[in-house]
C-alpha cells in the first residue's frame, strides 16, 4: 500500500513539472519582451540588508547615476537595499531603471524608484538570471551574500566557459572583496590549480564610481553593445 501510495505521489509530481514547463515558457517570454526593448544597461547589485546610511548604498546609487549620465540604463533585483540604491541612482539621472523582482519569504519586496513599465515579476531565479546576464553590458557588484555571490560566479563561469562573451564585471569595495580575491588567487589558483590564472583577468575592483565607469566605457569603446548571448 505506501509503495503504491508513493508511485501516485510521484506521478502528480511528474504531471506537475510537466505543466511548469508552460509557466517557465511564459516568464521567459515576457522577460524577452520587454528587456529587448530597453537599451544598453549595467546590472548593479548586492545586498538587500543594506541600509540608506550605509557607504555601499551610497556608492550604489552614485555609480548607478553616473550610468545614467554616461547613457547607461540601470538593472537591478528590483528589491531593497543596494538594488533600492541602484534604482534610486538611476531615477536621479533621468535614466531607465528597471527592477527584475522574485517573490522571496523574506527581504524582498519592489522598491518605489522602478520604471512602472520595467518591472518584471519572476518566481524562477534562473529565469531572472538569465535576463541579468543577456541583456547587461556589464556587471557592478557591490557587498552582498549568497545571492551577490550567486549571480556573480554564474557569470564568471559563462564567461570562463565561453558560452557568452567577456563584458565588464567590477567589484566595488576593495575592503569587503580582497578577502574573496586572495583566496581566489592563492587557493584555488595557486595551491589547487582550478582556474587559469588568465581567468582573473574577468575580474576588477574599483573603490569609487568614476572608476566603474571608466572601466565600462573604455571597455565599450573597443567592443560592440549589444546582448551577451
Amino acid at each position: 500500500m505506501r509503495r503504491n501510495a508513493e508511485n501516485k505521489e510521484w506521478n502528480e509530481i511528474k504531471t506537475n513539472d510537466s505543466w511548469a514547463i508552460f509557466k517557465i515558457m511564459a516568464e521567459f517570454v515576457e522577460g524577452y519582451e520587454k528587456m529587448s526593448k530597453i537599451g544598453p544597461c549595467v546590472s548593479v547589485f548586492g545586498s538587500a540588508r543594506t541600509k540608506e546610511d550605509n557607504k555601499y548604498y551610497q556608492l550604489a546609487e552614485e555609480v548607478s547615476y553616473l550610468l545614467t549620465q554616461n547613457n547607461y540604463g540601470v538593472i537591478t533585483g528590483g528589491g531593497p537595499g543596494i538594488m533600492e540604491a541602484g534604482n534610486r541612482g538611476a531615477r536621479r539621472g533621468a535614466g531607465i531603471s528597471v527592477g527584475l523582482n522574485i517573490e522571496l519569504p523574506f527581504e524582498q519586496s519592489s522598491n518605489e524608484y522602478i520604471d512602472a513599465d520595467k518591472s518584471i515579476d519572476f518566481d524562477y531565479f534562473f529565469v531572472r538570471k538569465v535576463m541579468f546576464v543577456k541583456y547587461a553590458q556589464g556587471f557592478i557588484a557591490l557587498p552582498g551574500g549568497f545571492g551577490t555571490l550567486d549571480e556573480l560566479f554564474e557569470a564568471l563561469t559563462l564567461i570562463q566557459t565561453k558560452k557568452i562573451g567577456i563584458f565588464p564585471i567590477i567589484l566595488m569595495g576593495s575592503e569587503y572583496w580582497k578577502g574573496m580575491i586572495h583566496w581566489i588567487k592563492q587557493t584555488m589558483l595557486g595551491e589547487e590549480n582550478n582556474i587559469s590564472s588568465e581567468d582573473m583577468n574577468f575580474i576588477q575592483i574599483v573603490d569609487t564610481p568614476q572608476e566603474a565607469v571608466d572601466i565600462i566605457n573604455k571597455f565599450y569603446n573597443n567592443n560592440k553593445l549589444r546582448p551577451n548571448f
